[in-house]
């Protein structure tokens, strides 16, 4: 049986992901749970980690590399952040080790904007941007990022020259779930409508100043000319990630087009925001580009 090396975590706001790697980036265990940095820091982040790695019978000695919100401020040990224009070198370099623990335990630092205008900051993606094949080598890269909080990032020659956070996603939940919209959207379960989204994308980046009207045509059409919660719930998210992409497209576009990083459903729903606008996307997985992030940084860190 194929010997493990070390332990990748990816530990987010509300979500664990954990993986044991061997020696040639396999991966021969695999952890999920919604024991996020939230959760973690109103228990013990040491127990939780411990109780995963139980799970899949890490051996005592086997060091873990973490990258995530549990380097920020309020999570395990803060990591610090890389200044932009950040080389994505410089990731593999700037690793914190938790104090205290027996186990080599490193996290990852983010990287930050420190631009009075556009202030910045990001932790986890930059782990993804490390991993994703060809951005190393690109002279100008577009990346899109969606998520909770999408992140756009400018990339030249390897290094991170300019990025920005929107809150697409938490917006959609907050939206959908708390205001008056919610009523339209109720009992949508897992009904797609694809015209509905891909309508509601093109109105909104066409006109993103009227995004707050074009969310509330989900119930006024609705009420109005009828329509399901599904296509009600499209328009919601359409909307909302069409005013995403007009700030994300404003500038110059790469020859290549985008570069998508996602992963599951939000790497599907922006992959239809795109061609609805007819632009060309490079789609690379979030969970194989996170882990061969890891994969980069525990060969810089304990390989001799």
């Amino acid at each position: 049986m194929t010997e493990p090396a070390y332990v990748a975590v990816d530990w987010g706001t509300s979500s664990f992901r954990l993986w044991l790697i061997d020696r040639a980036g396999q991966v021969l265990a695999e952890r999920r749970s919604g024991e996020g940095m939230l959760a973690a820091a109103k228990t013990s982040f040491a127990a939780v980690l411990q109780s995963h790695l139980a799970a899949v019978e890490a051996p005592s000695h086997l060091p873990v590399l973490v990258c995530g919100m549990a380097g920020a401020r309020n999570g395990w040990v803060e990591a610090g952040y890389v200044d932009t224009p950040a080389p994505l070198a410089a990731i593999l370099k700037q690793a914190a080790r938790v104090p205290g623990e027996t186990r080599d335990i490193r996290i990852l630092p983010g990287i930050a904007q420190r631009d009075a205008s556009a202030p910045d900051v990001m932790r986890g993606e930059e782990t993804q941007l490390l991993g994703a094949p060809g951005l190393d080598g690109a002279s100008d890269a577009l990346v899109c990022m969606p998520g909770t909080h999408s992140k756009w990032v400018r990339v030249t020659d390897g290094t991170v020259v300019r990025f920005s956070t929107f809150m697409t996603g938490e917006l959609f939940s907050v939206v959908s779930r708390e205001t008056i919209l919610s009523l339209a959207v109720a009992n949508a379960e897992d009904a797609e409508d694809i015209a509905s989204f891909k309508a509601a994308v093109k109105s909104a980046y066409e006109a993103p100043a009227f995004a707050a009207n074009l969310l509330f045509t989900a119930r006024s059409r609705q009420l109005l000319f009828g329509g399901t919660p599904a296509a009600a719930r499209e328009t919601l998210s359409g909307t909302l990630i069409g005013a995403e992409l007009a700030a994300g497209l404003s500038g110059a576009l790469p020859a290549a087009g985008v570069t998508l990083i996602a992963s599951g459903r939000l790497a599907t729903l922006y992959r239809h925001a795109f061609d609805a606008l007819s632009v060309t996307v490079q789609p690379i997985d979030a969970d194989e580009a996170v882990r061969r992030g890891l994969s980069m940084a525990a060969a810089a860190i304990w390989t001799k």
